[in-house]
C-alpha cells in the first residue's frame, strides 16, 4: 500500500517536473530578442512548442496581441490628436477671413486744408477741399459763387455746364472729358458725389471760366486771379 501511495507521487511529481520544463523551455528557447524582449520562431518551432513564424516573448514578456493593441491605440490618438489640431487652425483662419471682411473700406480721398483766394479775396467752404488721386477738389456750387459763375444741373444725363460771361464749360459726373466752349479735353480727374456733396478739380474748373491758377506747396495756397 505504502509503495503503491510513493509510485503514485513520484509520478505526479513527474508530470509537474516536465511541464514545468516545457514552460521555460518555451521561454527561454535559443533566439534573439527584440525591444520588446521578444521576437517570431523560424527554427525547430515545434520542438518548443510553438509554431513556425508565431511570436512570442521570453521571460514572461507581453503577448503580441497586446503590443498590437497598444500600437494601435497609440496611431488612433495620434490621428484624433492631429484632427483636432486641423481643425482649431481651419477655424482660425476662417475667424481670421471673417475679420478682415468686417473691416471697412478706406477712403480713397483726405481733407487736403487747402486754402483757397480768388482775386487776393480768401474764401470760406462748407465743405471741406479734398485731395484725391493727387488731384485738389472743390465743392462745386461754393468755388463757382466764389468766381461769380452760375451753374445748371441736369439730373437726367448728369451733366453740369458752369458759366460766366463768354466762358462756357460742361462737365459731367465721374468723367474726365471737359467741354471748354463745346471743345473736349481730358482732365486729371472726373468731378465726383462725396458724402452728398459734388466736387470738381480747381485747376479744371478756373481754366474754364478763364482764370489763372498759381499753387503754393510750402503754405498749400490756391490762388485764383480772372478779370
Amino acid at each position: 500500500m505504502r509503495r503503491t501511495r510513493k509510485s503514485i507521487c513520484a509520478g505526479i511529481i513527474a508530470v509537474v517536473l516536465l511541464l514545468t520544463s516545457s514552460v521555460a523551455s518555451v521561454s527561454a528557447h535559443p533566439g534573439r530578442t527584440d525591444a520588446n524582449g521578444g521576437h517570431t520562431c523560424r527554427t525547430n518551432c515545434a520542438k518548443w512548442g510553438l509554431k513556425n513564424g508565431e511570436y512570442h516573448y521570453h521571460n514572461g514578456g507581453g503577448s503580441s496581441k497586446s503590443n498590437s493593441s497598444s500600437k494601435k491605440s497609440t496611431t488612433k490618438t495620434t490621428t484624433k490628436s492631429k484632427m483636432t489640431t486641423t481643425n482649431k487652425t481651419t477655424t482660425k483662419s476662417k475667424t481670421i477671413t471673417t475679420s478682415s471682411k468686417s473691416k471697412p473700406a478706406t477712403p480713397t480721398y483726405v481733407k487736403s486744408g487747402l486754402i483757397v483766394y480768388v482775386n487776393g479775396t480768401k474764401l470760406s467752404f462748407d465743405s471741406d477741399p479734398l485731395i484725391y488721386e493727387n488731384t485738389n477738389l472743390l465743392p462745386l456750387r461754393e468755388i463757382a459763387e466764389g468766381m461769380g459763375a452760375s451753374v445748371t444741373w441736369n439730373k437726367q444725363s448728369g451733366t453740369i455746364t458752369v458759366e460766366k460771361d463768354v466762358h462756357n464749360m460742361t462737365l459731367t459726373l465721374d468723367s474726365k472729358t471737359v467741354y471748354y466752349n463745346g471743345k473736349a479735353e481730358t482732365a486729371s480727374a472726373a468731378p465726383k458725389v462725396i458724402q452728398g456733396i459734388t466736387y470738381v478739380p480747381a485747376q479744371v474748373f478756373a481754366r474754364g471760366l478763364g482764370a489763372s491758377v498759381s499753387y503754393n506747396q510750402s503754405t498749400n495756397t490756391l490762388d485764383i486771379t480772372y478779370e
